[in-house]
């Protein structure tokens, strides 16, 4: 299967890395620094479940140069979505799927709107990881899970190829689910709550968890993201929070989101796509969500001074 990686990241890396030591045909779309040391070393992976390398690495930052591919893996962040949704037209062919990897739930709409809907799959990922410098991916933590389905349910024949070559791959896991919204929801009841308590208290999994406090603001913000997916038509399971909370409990103590991490940094996060997509959202369907909201608000001030946003105080 020809693989493009639009985006050569933490996410998109490791997952485009491990199918590609896996031997499918895979090209990595990069640019910056990632590109330099992708062409120079190829790409190189530490992780806790087997370290690996791929060189060479078959790379470029143009789309053209690659043309129409079977499957496009999106593993940018998801406020920079939009922008590559018509930077991968050249990738995207009649018989091109396209598959997004990012936190948030908006993402296969934003993708739809340019590259057709019949295109699109909706999918998420689960993995601690991060670029511990351009061409080097560190994954410290939490199976590496990849989650896909159609976004009317179907069951394809397209799903099981993708299906069939992920399987291929050693050091991750895919899953084919019936319903993936339930699964983007799931996650951004996760997401949304550690990224949002973390950054505020400037705390990783361990803290939020061992204080009563912050334990108590982890459930709040869940119980909005749950109102708000059951008001939207999203059958999420009532007790999907205990499971969550469980399931953090089992992290690394000193684990953190990947928007602590570029929000502590000063660089530009995903707190719109997270935190302010529960508000949003909630807000279209008449869901009040004040814990989500406060904390949106608290950390709006840093996140627009990262992206050069902030008003004018003159």
């Amino acid at each position: 299967m020809r693989i493009a990686v639009f985006g050569a990241g933490a996410v998109g890396g490791y997952f485009g890395g491990r199918l590609a030591e896996a031997a499918d045909d895979v090209v990595f779309i990069a640019r910056g620094g990632q590109l330099a040391a992708l062409r120079e070393h190829g790409l190189r992976v530490e992780s806790v479940v087997g370290d690996f390398a791929v060189a060479p690495a078959e790379c470029t930052d143009d789309p053209e140069e690659v043309g129409p591919v079977e499957l496009v893996l999106v593993g940018t962040k998801a406020w920079q979505v939009g922008e590559a949704a018509l930077a991968m037209k050249p990738l995207v062919g009649p018989d091109t799927t396209v598959l997004p990897l990012q936190n948030g739930v908006e993402a296969p709409d934003q993708l739809s709107a340019v590259l057709g809907r019949e295109r699109v799959l909706g999918g998420l990922c689960r993995i601690m990881s991060f670029l511990a410098e351009p061409g080097v991916i560190r994954h410290v933590g939490a199976e590496p899970v990849l989650t896909f389905g159609e976004l009317d349910g179907r069951e394809t024949e397209r799903s099981q190829r993708i299906l069939d070559a992920f399987g291929k791959a050693r050091g991750m896991r895919a899953e084919l689910v019936p319903d993936v919204q339930v699964e983007l929801w799931r996650k951004l009841q996760m997401m949304a709550a550690t990224s949002a308590v973390g950054a505020a208290a400037r705390q990783p999994f361990g803290v939020l968890l061992e204080l009563p406090e912050t334990r108590r603001l982890l459930k709040a913000c869940m119980d909005e993201v749950w109102n708000v997916a059951v008001a939207r038509g999203v059958a999420l399971p009532e007790e999907e929070a205990e499971r969550t909370m469980a399931f953090l409990e089992q992290l690394p103590a000193d684990g953190m989101t990947s928007l602590y991490r570029d929000m502590d940094a000063g660089r530009p996060s995903e707190l719109e796509a997270q935190l302010g997509a529960v508000a949003r959202l909630g807000a279209e369907v008449g869901v009040d969500t004040p814990v989500c909201g406060t904390l949106y608000a608290a950390l709006l001030p840093s996140e627009l001074g990262a992206r050069g946003e902030l008003p004018a105080t003159d």
